[in-house]
């Protein structure tokens, strides 16, 4: 038996019908020569990824990490713990559907956001997978969901990866709950999770050492105002927590979603990134930033203040840096909404994201996974409490994250080329609108997650984000 970490705990205990706490992502891949031609032989493509799914449910062999249970007993001290399941169902857990014709992007993505919008089952480890065919021109798609007290979106898009390869010929690439299948000997659960031995034994050690970090923390909060290291002066630059104003996105949610995505070329963020001096994450903000101010403009539900949004920053110096697990900190960047002019937009969010990261600069990696942890925590109030969201300025108006994908391209699983992956994150009661983003082949690939009711016409946000990086390729 194995703990639930304080932090997964949370994300059970937050779950409901209306805010369902897992991660997933949508893979499009492209059939193999030979496949897929329904004009000659109209039981190929099925044929070809009904073979997949075969393949799949026959495996022998499933990872530890993917036949772990939840369970909550008096008998484990009111921990939440991992227990193994010994028969985990495949058929289950991976399905095998079908698009109406014509297969379009739409029907992909009304059924990516039904099926994103459903929670797992908890008498049974909490993932599914499903092998969508019928997608136009020559496609199909594999769609996944993963709890996110199993396993985080950096973590679940690794997962991903693995199963693919660059070979376009190998036709034995396992699915990812296949992979790495060597028997995990270590008590810790997943990432590091202590067993409930071992949470016993630390609560007795935390008036030691945990004790001054956490004090350390308390009187950061106190004086440096959001840890900024020139304290108050420095706090007035920053873009703080709960100065974000109210709007759409930050209203009760339903359990109903939406899922959009779309690709862009990275070379058309490099060119508005060389001209402007910025990074590639600053340009990727202008755009949703552009994006954003139209969208709410289009609804006459854009505020006069800016919105601001939560950005996840990778504390790693280099992709190779030693250490595993993650090692993610938090600032909150100024969307600078509010400015019509594209230039003047983009240089406020360049300052702002400057300065955040300057900021995080010279605290130490405790404290930066310290106000990282303080950063998603900050938005769970709204998401636990009845009556709190939207009849309180929330904490940051959305949450936007660009994950690295792989750097290998293109990538084949068994044979069929990758074409996109597009990530679909978690909304929160209060935090309606999630933007996540990946790159892969030259591309970043966008994923959009909305609250079906409280985000209406989120597809419209695609068209939007083209016309704000147009409006960027002006300044070049």
């Amino acid at each position: 038996m194995t703990a639930v970490g304080p932090l997964d705990a949370m994300f059970l205990a937050g779950e409901t019908r209306e805010q369902p706490m897992h991660v997933g992502g949508l893979m499009l891949f492209e059939l193999p020569e030979g496949a897929g031609l329904e004009h000659v032989f109209p039981e190929t493509s099925r044929d070809f990824v009904a073979g997949l799914y075969d393949e799949i449910v026959a495996a022998k062999q499933v990872h530890p990490l993917f036949t772990r249970r939840v369970r909550n007993r008096l008998a484990d001290f009111g921990y939440w713990s991992w227990e193994p399941d010994d028969d985990v169902d495949l058929e289950y857990h991976v399905r095998l559907s079908a698009l109406p014709r014509p297969g379009r992007y739409r029907e992909l993505f009304e059924l990516t956001s039904l099926l994103h919008g459903t929670l797992l089952d908890r008498h049974r480890p909490l993932w599914e997978l499903y092998l969508i065919d019928g997608v136009e021109g020559r496609r199909f798609a594999v769609y996944s969901k993963i709890h996110h007290a199993l396993i985080d979106g950096v973590t679940a898009l690794r997962w991903m990866q693995d199963m693919l390869t660059t070979d376009p010929d190998r036709t034995d690439m396992p699915a990812p709950f296949a992979l790495g299948t060597e028997e995990d000997k270590s008590p810790r659960g997943p990432g590091g999770v202590p067993t409930v031995v071992e949470l016993l034994a630390s609560a007795g050690r935390l008036p030691g050492r945990a004790t001054q970090t956490i004090g350390g923390a308390r009187r950061m909060l106190a004086e440096l105002a959001m840890f900024t290291p020139g304290g108050v002066k420095d706090a007035v630059q920053a873009t703080l927590p709960f100065q974000a104003p109210r709007t759409i996105f930050n209203q009760p949610v339903s359990g109903a979603r939406r899922f959009a995505a779309q690709s862009w070329p990275i070379e058309r963020l490099e060119n508005v990134r060389v001209a402007t001096g910025g990074t590639l994450n600053d340009v990727l903000l202008g755009m949703c930033s552009g994006a954003l101010r139209n969208y709410l403009l289009e609804l006459d539900a854009l505020p006069g203040k800016a919105l601001t949004a939560m950005v996840p920053v990778s504390l790693r110096t280099t992709p190779d840096a030693p250490g595993g697990g993650n090692a993610l900190s938090t600032l909150i960047a100024d969307l600078a909404t509010d400015e019509a002019d594209p230039e003047r937009r983009i240089r406020r969010i360049m300052a702002s994201t400057a300065h955040g990261k300057q900021v995080l600069s010279g605290l130490s990696p405790l404290q930066n996974l310290i106000v990282g942890t303080l950063g998603f925590g900050v938005a769970g109030p709204a998401a636990i409490l009845p009556g709190v969201a939207g009849r309180t300025n929330p904490p940051y108006n959305l949450v936007i994250s660009n994950v690295p994908g792989p750097t290998e391209s293109p990538l084949y699983w068994n044979r069929s080329r990758l074409l996109g992956m597009y990530p679909a994150s978690i909304v929160l009661n209060g935090q309606a609108l999630n933007i996540s983003v990946t790159s892969y082949a030259g591309e970043l690939h966008f994923g959009l997650v909305g609250c079906r009711r409280t985000v209406p016409h989120l597809q419209r946000l695609l068209g939007h984000l083209e016309t704000a990086l147009v409006d960027l390729e002006k300044l070049q």
